[in-house]
């Protein structure tokens, strides 16, 4: 295998920073913030049980920016990605739309693993869908190239309706703590193989950070909440919904009440699960008759055959059910209480926040995995092409959105805080398209044989240094 290399893309970044240098720093007029919400829940699959539960629903949610020079847009979508084709496009529209670069866009996925909106017997992740190289839940399938994403126009709509609903605002940026979250790169206590399992001793970032936009008379108008930990408790289920993303969007959008939005982008989370997966394998196991020990989220001989569909699920036990949708519940309650806390504290606002936003790619040696196991031994490979990721860092103010087109391990995001010249730096993933890479560990994890490391499709030894690096170079040209 060739060693590992990084190229960073030095023509890319001058554009770039070109891009910021030409936007200017000082705003000419008044700051304004618009949000909105477009729903993208799809038709239930017959014997879906009802949507009683306001987070089973899923929504595009956005914010629109403009201090009188510049402009810019935050969008999330209840979906386990945002595919390359859909960002490019949207992205596009969106752009011409606010006579904004693309770099001043950020659209990112919650990356629930229970919800798309392809429809029924299309549901990413969920029963009957295959999942790709590494083990991640499928994507739902890709359009055909002459037909466009269904997420474009609501995307687009959202963003319509964010901007139609500006008013004279101003941010604020906090940071608070939830520890629902713990790594998931753990050694099982009887075989000491790999699994997926809580390590309460491996690295986990507990912050909660909090952009909030407000009305100069002090009502809330949106929220852009940042947080590590994989929605996957209704992973399998076989009903779709938000999980705790929209549990805890929900929560606090109704506890302010109309019109506040609250968005929730995802920090480093590849290797970040909830601690407590009880109710959801507990579900599993309803609909399958296999028991699953509750520290794990799922056993490879159940996941591969209710995910294929080659053994038939059954519906499961209503009380299971509705304890996993309580339980969805109350972790998004639990964050929601944090969330607002952290608001309320938010005193120091900024009614002249500057807009920057630069993107560039960087490129690592890349590898494909020919055999070896899926979890718990070494994986073998061949050197394969490239691999490029795309960053981005999108300066509001005092606070800089560092994106990622991938899931990223928590380390890296730390390394990135320590490196960062911003002191409010948020790492947001699997943003503005999806990378090829699979899984993005930190070097000091690709000796981890779980299942996100061995699937990975990048070689060791580069994609810490060249996101940081990367990174921390636009947050500098963006100052």
């Amino acid at each position: 295998m060739r060693s590992s290399g990084l190229v960073f893309s030095s023509l890319m970044l001058a554009v770039a920073v070109a891009s910021v240098a030409g936007q200017g720093a000082t705003p000419t007029q008044a700051f304004r913030a618009g949000a909105a919400r477009v729903e993208i829940t799809p038709p239930l699959a017959p014997g879906s049980p009802a949507q009683t539960y306001d987070h089973e629903r899923l929504y595009i949610r956005a914010v629109v920016l403009d201090n009188g020079t510049a402009r810019a847009a935050l969008i999330t979508a209840d979906q386990g990605g945002v595919p390359e084709d859909a960002w490019a496009a949207a992205s596009k529209e969106i752009a011409a739309e606010l006579n904004t670069p693309v770099q001043n866009i950020l659209i990112s996925a919650t990356h629930t693993h229970s919800g798309n909106v392809m429809g029924p017997g299309q549901r990413a992740g969920g029963a009957g869908a295959a999942a790709p190289a590494g083990g991640a839940p499928a994507a739902a399938p890709a359009p055909a190239a002459s037909a466009p994403s269904p997420l474009v126009a609501p995307m687009l709509q959202a963003v319509r309706q964010a901007r139609a609903a500006l008013q004279p605002a101003r941010v604020g940026f906090g940071t608070g703590a939830s520890w629902l979250n713990v790594n998931r790169d753990a050694i099982d206590p009887d075989t000491r193989k790999w699994i997926q399992g809580p390590n309460l001793d491996g690295h986990s970032d507990k912050t909660v950070t909090v952009l909030k936009f407000e009305s100069l008379a002090g009502r809330p108008i949106a929220a852009y909440v940042n947080y590590a930990m994989h929605p996957v408790n209704a992973y399998l289920s076989g009903f779709v919904s938000a999980d705790f993303p929209g549990a805890m969007s929900r929560h606090v959008e109704q506890a302010y009440g109309d019109p506040l939005v609250v968005l929730f982008s995802q920090g480093a989370s590849g290797n970040q699960n909830p601690l407590y997966l009880r109710a959801g394998t507990n579900l599993i196991a309803s609909r399958t008759g296999v028991p699953i020990p509750g520290s794990v989220l799922v056993r490879e001989t159940v996941e591969g055959p209710l995910r294929d569909g080659t053994v038939p699920a059954r519906a499961p036990d209503t009380r299971v059910r509705d304890g996993l949708l309580r339980w969805i519940e109350s972790q998004g309650m639990v964050l929601g209480e944090e969330v607002i806390r952290v608001m309320t504290n938010t005193t120091q606002l900024d009614t002249a926040p500057a807009i920057r936003g630069a993107q560039t790619m960087v490129t690592c040696a890349g590898r494909t995995r020919t055999g070896g196991a899926r979890e718990g031994g070494p994986g073998q490979y061949t050197d394969a092409d490239p691999v490029q990721v795309r960053l981005g860092a999108l300066v509001i103010g005092t606070t800089v959105l560092a994106s990622v087109n991938a899931e990223v391990y928590s380390a890296i995001s730390q390394r990135l805080k320590q490196k960062s010249p911003l002191s409010n730096t948020v790492m947001v993933t699997l943003a503005n398209g999806r990378a090829g890479s699979g899984y993005i560990p930190d070097d000091a994890s690709f000796g981890h044989q779980t299942f996100q490391v061995n699937g990975s499709r990048l070689q060791p030894g580069c994609a810490e240094t060249a996101i940081a690096d990367g990174l921390s170079r636009l947050i500098t040209a963006s100052r």
